[in-house]
């Protein structure tokens, strides 16, 4: 289906602006947020945890942590290892995340307003599959 990529596209950029909007009363933006989220659930991690998960080189994750760290919502965990930065989210930065995570639920909700439960399910299958298209790069070249 040809355009169907320029209207992910636009979405996405569209969905970015809103969640910087969001996020920026937080002196955040979505690639920070990112940080904030994949420490969430308590855990600990490494700078190149992160890095990979997001498909992001170190430096960008590094600068990442040193802003969010500057903003009291990361800290260093002691290691074991003095080469490997560990880093977890300190009880203001988990504060930041529950009232973030609110406003973006609600802005979740607003956008996919009308879309029913099988269409919204629909939805999250196909980028699944898209995302992992692009993954293991099938036809991402062919004809």
């Amino acid at each position: 289906m040809e355009g169907l990529f320029r209207q992910y596209i636009k979405i996405y950029r569209s969905l970015m602006k809103h969640l910087n909007e969001l996020l920026e009363k937080y002196h955040l933006s979505y690639s920070l947020w990112q940080v904030i989220v994949y420490l969430e659930d308590g855990r600990t991690s490494t700078l190149v945890d992160i890095s990979n998960f997001y498909e992001v080189e170190k430096p960008s994750i590094t600068r990442r942590v040193h802003r969010l760290q500057e903003l009291g919502f990361v800290k260093e965990v002691p290691s074991t290892n003095r080469r490997e930065k560990i880093i977890e989210l300190t009880a203001e930065g988990k504060r930041v995340y529950q009232r973030c995570r609110k406003e973006i639920t609600a802005l979740e909700h607003h956008i996919s307003k009308g879309l029913s439960e099988e269409e919204q399910q629909n939805a999250f299958q196909f980028l699944i599959k898209i995302q992992d298209n692009i993954q293991s790069k099938e036809g991402l070249y062919s004809e």
